[in-house]
């Protein structure tokens, strides 16, 4: 369950945190994590073809960010890509769907990255079955900017309440070779009940909601430290942090009062939703999931290039026992008989938000660099 920023703002009223803020002086101005963000100023200064399109790759979105990726060097302009198993998400993606799919993310830009410099990649993607490999991605001269490669160091996944303003025609048009966009007050009004609900059941079902308390980072050094999960850092949360107030066990307890603020907040963030973008395959092969997740990559940047924002709000599509009404409510809003939907997310004009931390790319690489 990802927690915006705003969410964990409101877990205590304001006035506290403002005193906190002020009480802390300078200490709080430094918070932000700098070492954690620096990959995003190193994307494009590498010399090596393989890890320059690899410095651009992490940056794509995935589930909690938990970067699952990892890239084997030792053969000559080629990187073996292998997904890190240990940084599954087994109580809210028990078959690996979601993590598979921010493998095509990755994929995606890998391949634009690439491209930008004068390579194709050609990718063969799970060559020894799911036990092996994602893919294998070996690079020939000859590849062809893509246009929507611009957009890739402004690309976010936007966690905030959007505007209420309709998403304009020519932009619903637009957006239409990349997703079904869904923009009809009733049925956006039904989405929005729809989100509600599962992320209710995601945040009231202990173990789901423990995984992703367990991967929250809380204030610098922990970002830092571990530039993966859920950041929860910044000035006025780390006033939160220096009080008490915010703390696993408060976020783990529906009774709470830091539990039901947020809850208030997520549910009011839904509702300030105009429209939604929706990705569906007749099939749910891994290989259908690395399609959606590169129609997403593509989608997200399309979307920047736009003006607007998106954000995934996936939880409806999650595989486990408690989830399963809502899955079943999805696919019949969504999706034809026997496809799947492989990605939902608001869509709308939403603030400037900040990069998100990522692992430096060399720590990404299994071995050397061939």
């Amino acid at each position: 369950m990802p927690i915006s920023r705003r969410k964990a703002i409101g877990l205590i009223g304001g006035g506290a945190v403002l005193a906190a803020s002020a009480a802390a002086g300078g200490f709080l101005a430094t918070r932000t994590p700098t070492r954690a963000l620096q990959p995003w100023g190193l994307a494009g200064d590498y010399d090596d073809k393989r890890k320059n399109a690899l410095s651009y790759a992490i940056l794509a979105p995935n589930p909690h960010n938990r970067q699952p990726w990892l890239a084997d060097l030792s053969q000559a302009d080629t990187i073996v890509l292998h997904r890190d198993t240990a940084r599954d998400l087994p109580e809210t993606d028990p078959y690996d769907r979601q993590l598979t799919i921010g493998m095509g993310c990755f994929v995606e830009l890998l391949a634009l990255a690439a491209a930008q410099d004068g390579y194709a990649i050609d990718f063969s993607f799970f060559p020894d079955g799911e036990a092996g490999p994602v893919a294998v991605a070996q690079f020939a001269n000859g590849g062809r900017p893509d246009p929507l490669f611009a957009h890739v160091m402004a690309r976010r996944s936007c966690k905030q309440p959007f505007e209420q303003r309709a998403v304009p025609a020519d932009m619903v048009a637009a957006l239409a070779p990349y997703a079904a966009i869904i923009d009809d007050e009733a049925t956006v009004a039904e989405l929005i009940d729809l989100t509600w609900q599962a992320w209710l059941v995601e945040a009231n079902t202990h173990r789901t909601m423990k995984e992703s308390v367990d991967l929250m980072r809380f204030g610098k050094t922990q970002i830092n430290a571990n530039p993966d999960g859920i950041d929860l850092g910044g000035p006025l949360l780390e006033s939160l942090m220096a009080l008490g107030m915010l703390s696993r066990d408060a976020l783990l307890d529906p009774d709470s009062t830091g539990f039901k603020q947020g809850a208030e907040i997520y549910r009011e963030l839904l509702q300030a939703t105009p429209a939604y973008a929706v990705l569906t395959s007749a099939g749910n092969s891994r290989l259908d999931q690395i399609e959606a997740g590169r129609a997403w990559l593509r989608l997200n940047l399309a979307t920047t290039g736009l003006g607007l924002a998106l954000h995934p709000v996936s939880q409806a599509l999650q595989e486990y026992p408690e989830m399963a009404p809502h899955y079943e409510r999805a696919h019949t809003m969504l999706a034809e008989p026997g496809h799947t939907v492989q990605m939902l997310g608001r869509l709308g004009f939403g603030p400037a938000v900040a990069q998100t931390p990522r692992w430096p790319v060399e720590t990404r690489i299994m071995n050397g660099s061939g």
